[in-house]
């Protein structure tokens, strides 16, 4: 049957009319292999075609034969549904591995189905509706053929869009290199499913096979296990590890803590910390290593309380020095661990990393201060809360302490707002917080003596203080919230209570603050509505329906409001449950109501990216008759996208240039909170026209997104940053500009170089999850438009650009490594000069305007300055609490040895850094570990804390930072040098030069 030259497919059509199977059997299989040519003809032929499939008499082979020409035929007409119905009757001649367009199309085409049969399914939770078992065997035959050419990441890819998790698992375990599969399927699984409960079941699968594994990855298990709100499982890993002989499973152990406490989910967090078992106190009783039984729920106190003793001896109490050496040090270990959990190790290490490395620059407020008018309080406010975002978490207050006059101009709200301030700047300092503000805070008795504002403000602080942490203050602050009438101070507390109970959902908490809610105060009850969603936050509970009801009921606009945003915050990272609650809000015919279900959808779907909350987003931006709805709309896509900053500037590209101005409001901060310390060129383009609109308002959203953006970005990465500060300071010191954006420019300029220029905003942990507090102190901070104090959320969303390498004591030892990029790409930005006058008191800071003149000046200097110092070991004792600068040249103090940007000498292409180091985002990807380092990280990260572990255990250890500022009256007598004079990160703060060296003297 050797094919001649055909010219048409006639004769073979005729001869399907034949009545002689073995005649109809040849013509179909030399049509087949015609097919690609004569399609057109043999479509005016499929009837009999089909009828010879139907036909019930013929052998199998010749129906699916007949099938597959179909199936053909109809692929080249472009019906793929109806050739994927024929190419499925064609059974096993439907080949998955021929390379062809046909087979590659109708696979594509099956697969999509399959997933689309099965997405439905899964969503109906109906399990009877039927999938063609054919189209299954296609789907698994495909799944095989990948798997068995080693084509992992496709199968995983098919597997998860197909909702077959056995094939997910079976790829997964089959793959080469497992680890890496495995956390390819995290992201994957956190990037492109859609739906949170499939996301969990493809996240427990994955928590399975880790634990398979003979080395699992204990750190990226814990991660999953946070994301399905698991701690029974993280406590027994963690158990395993820190009974474990070995040291470095210890380490392990805190480092799987650093990296949950990223993720800022105090429940979940003090969850793990209270099931730890605690240890036992008896002898006689031998721990297995891997003993994973942790008992239930127990308090810390009771320690001899889970004896089970195993061999029948009576448990007798026995004294502590027979204790088992295994329990003793995991007791000493698991108090470390608890450490770590609770927040507070980390809370302190960097509150000693941002007072000793601060830099900002008083030089920039003082010329704020003098430019704004004294009767202006609009300004007046904002230079305070600039201040207090410029220093936030440093503990420095010098600026304050030095215009005491000037604050106390303040007077009402203002005078709340200074004196919360004071929290934002001690943010984290959880021993003085209480001690620090006591001179604001409610005296017992009656009412006390002071201003009932300073008094809120001051309770407002303390929750600012222990935003995340407030286990020691919870209770204060509900006693000062139930011993008080003052709506004032009911607002400060209320808020206080909100922030340092964040998402603890403790019901006690809640009917207090529900009773000031039910006072029907403005004032208070806006403040009540907030700290219910903060207190209940990504809990969904049912409260939300009676949060609802209320504000239905009261006539307060504030009120409602204040509701509109805790609703919001209790759904928090639900995604589709929270549709129906949102569907309600948006359907409301009260725009504060509909505003709320904005930020509702924001929330809910924060981070996801997801399609359809975009799609709702913009339908509203566009279409409601309310410009708050329109505005918030438009803003909290910035909170739906900010783990895809990139596509922010793209989507709301055509609203910012929108003829209603709340919309273009809207749109600048969109961007602002998604691509926030990202520096992205595209947002800074999509920002700059806004910067100098015709509205007022527009202008003050643009200018603080801009800073947003800009945050940490220095000059020599983005020269247009230089160009901004310059702007920034000519609508400060411009007379006749109007108030709104003279606002905004004071606040921009705070957080340019927030946290004394070594933190940024960042919206998620390194390990991609959502950082709750960050996200919530966003979207409160946007309300700002309705209430300047709320301002100081945005601290919340500030996390310091560090590297903090740990050992195993958590201590910071002193480490090198290396930064492998220009020093000048990242150093602090230079500090400005005084025009005209040279005042005594040099300080150390950030580019405004540098004019020719001091830049040659400073160059002059700089070259001195580096003769001077080319044999001498540099000491960089920059003392921030003071103002002075011993060391002027170098606006950065990990700099060890780079000159200073002159055309005689090329700049090094490196620096070393010394732990702990300022590491911005954008540094990361240039840090590398020396080789020969005594030290060797326990995970290569970039930056945050790195445990260490020690390859020279018996050599001494040098410590890099010593205590935290004892008192803050005192910033001078903070800290010590230890001894080592190079160190640039040392906390040099006295104020007196080092002793020199001994030597011998001779005439």
């Amino acid at each position: 049957m050797a094919a001649t030259m055909v010219s048409s497919a006639g004769g073979l059509l005729a001869m399907l009319n034949e009545s002689h199977p073995s005649l109809k059997l040849h013509a179909l299989s030399n049509l087949n292999s015609f097919v690609d040519q004569f399609w057109p003809e043999i479509s005016t032929s499929v009837p009999i075609i089909e009828s010879l499939y139907e036909d019930e008499e013929f052998d199998q082979h010749q129906r699916q034969l007949a099938a597959l020409l179909v199936s053909k035929v109809f692929y080249y007409l472009g019906e793929l549904n109806d050739s994927l119905s024929y190419a499925l009757g064609a059974g096993s001649l439907f080949d998955v591995s021929e390379d062809s367009d046909y087979v590659h199309t109708l696979l594509a085409k099956a697969i999509d189905e399959y997933a689309s049969i099965k997405s439905k399914v899964a969503e109906s939770n109906d399990e009877a509706a039927n999938v063609d078992p054919r189209l299954e065997a296609i789907v698994e035959r495909m799944l095989d053929k990948c798997i068995t050419d080693g084509k992992y990441q496709q199968a995983m890819g098919i597997a998860i869009e197909c909702r077959r998790l056995d094939k997910l698992e079976e790829a997964i375990t089959r793959s080469d290199n497992v680890h890496g599969t495995l956390s390819y399927c995290i992201n994957v699984s956190h990037s492109f499913v859609n739906r949170r409960e499939y996301r969990r079941e493809v996240l427990r699968l994955l928590v399975k096979v880790y634990q398979k594994l003979p080395s699992p990855d204990y750190l990226s298990i814990c991660q999953c296990l946070m994301f399905l709100d698991e701690p029974e499982g993280v406590v027994s890993i963690l158990e395993k590890l820190l009974r474990s002989e070995n040291k470095d499973d210890a380490l392990l152990a805190f480092q799987i803590a650093f990296d949950l406490v990223e993720n800022e989910h105090q429940a979940f967090l003090l969850n793990v910390r209270d099931h730890l078992p605690v240890p036992k106190t008896q002898p006689l009783q031998t721990v297995q290593p891997g003993s994973n039984d942790p008992p239930s729920a127990q308090n810390d106190s009771s320690t001899a309380e889970d004896v089970q003793m195993n061999e029948g001896t009576p448990s007798s109490n026995v004294n502590v020095q027979d204790e088992d050496p295994k329990e003793v040090i995991y007791a000493e270990r698991l108090n470390k661990i608890k450490g770590i959990l609770s927040g507070e190790t980390s809370i302190q290490l960097t509150l000693q990393f941002l007072y000793s490395h601060n830099k900002s620059d008083l030089l920039i407020l003082k010329t704020i201060k003098q430019s704004v008018e004294m009767r202006n309080s609009v300004c007046h406010s904002a230079t305070i809360y600039a201040n207090a975002i410029m220093h936030a978490g440093t503990t420095v207050d010098t600026f304050l302490r030095e215009n005491l006059d000037w604050l106390s101009r303040a007077t009402n709200w203002a005078k709340f707002s200074a004196t919360a301030g004071l929290g934002v700047i001690h943010r984290g300092h959880l021993q003085q917080g209480r001690s620090l503000m006591a001179p604001y805070l409610p005296q017992g008795g009656a009412g006390g003596g002071g201003s009932p504002y300073s008094e809120g403000g001051a309770l407002y602080a303390l929750g600012l203080i222990h935003a995340n942490h407030g286990e020691g203050i919870k209770q204060f602050l509900r006693d000062s919230l139930r011993s008080t009438n003052v709506e004032v101070i009911q607002h400060g507390a209320c808020l206080g209570l909100g922030l340092a109970a964040l998402g603890t959902a403790d019901e006690d908490i809640y009917d207090d603050i529900k009773n000031v809610l039910y006072t029907d105060s403005a004032v208070a009850g806006e403040a009540a509505g907030i700290s219910m969603g903060l207190l209940m936050v990504g809990t969904a509970s049912e409260k939300a329906g009676e949060m609802l009801t209320y504000a239905h009921e009261t006539q307060h606009e504030k009120i409602i409001r204040g509701l509109a945003l805790g609703i919001a915050l209790t759904v928090y990272g639900r995604e589709e449950e929270a549709d129906t609650l949102i569907e309600q809000m948006t359907r409301d015919q009260d725009p504060i109501l509909r505003y709320g279900g904005m930020y509702a959808l924001a929330l809910a779907y924060s981070g996801t990216a997801n399609n359809k909350a975009i799609r709702q987003l913009l339908h509203f931006a566009v279409s409601d008759v309310s410009d708050d709805v329109r505005r918030t709309a438009v803003l909290a896509l910035g909170f739906v996208l900010y783990s895809e900053p990139e596509q922010t500037p793209r989507i709301v590209s055509l609203l910012s240039e929108s003829y209603n101005p709340h919309v273009r409001y809207g749109a600048a901060l969109a961007v602002g909170i998604s691509c926030a310390g990202t520096g992205l060129s595209e947002a800074i383009s999509l920002l700059e026209p806004l910067t100098s609109d015709v509205v007022d308002f527009v202008r003050q959203g643009a200018l603080i997104a801009m800073a947003m953006v800009m945050v940490q970005i220095n000059e020599a990465n983005d020269s247009r940053v230089g160009t901004f500060r310059r702007q920034l300071e000519k609508i400060i010191l411009d007379k006749h500009e109007d108030t709104m954006s003279k606002m905004g420019a004071i606040l921009a300029s705070g957080i340019l170089d927030a946290g004394g220029r070594n933190v940024t905003i960042r919206l998620l942990s390194k390990t991609k999850h959502d950082k709750i507090t960050a996200v919530v102190g966003l979207s409160v901070f946007s309300q700002f438009w309705y209430w300047y104090p709320l301002i100081y959320f945005i601290s919340l969303a500030f996390s310091p650009t560090a590297l903090i390498g740990l050992n195993y004591d958590l201590k910071v030892p002193r480490f090198e490594f290396l930064s492998h990029a220009k020093p000048s790409l990242f150093e602090y930005p230079k500090p400005t000069t005084v025009p005209t006058t040279t005042s005594a008191v040099k300080l150390p800071a950030a580019v405004l305007s540098t004019s020719a003149k001091a830049k040659a000046r400073a160059k002059k200097e700089a070259e001195q300055k580096e003769k001077e110092k080319a044999t001498a070991e540099k000491t960089d004792s920059s003392s921030a609490g003071k103002g002075k600068s011993s060391n002027e040249k170098d606006g950065d103090s990990m700099q060890v040895d780079a000159p200073p940007e002159k055309k005689a000498e090329p700049e090094p292409s490196f620096e070393i850094l010394i732990n702990p180091a300022r590491v911005v985002p954008a540094q990361e990807k240039f840090i590398k570990f020396l080789e020969d380092s005594r030290y060797v990280p326990v995970k290569s990260a970039p930056s945050g804390f790195v445990l260490l572990r020690d390859l020279r255990p018996n050599e001494p250890e040098v410590l890099s930072l010593t205590d935290a500022p004892s008192s803050t009256q005192s910033p001078a007598g903070g800290g010590s040098t230890t001894g080592q004079q190079g160190s640039a990160s040392a906390m040099a703060v006295d104020e007196e030069p080092q002793p020199p060296a001994p030597f011998e003297y001779t005439s």
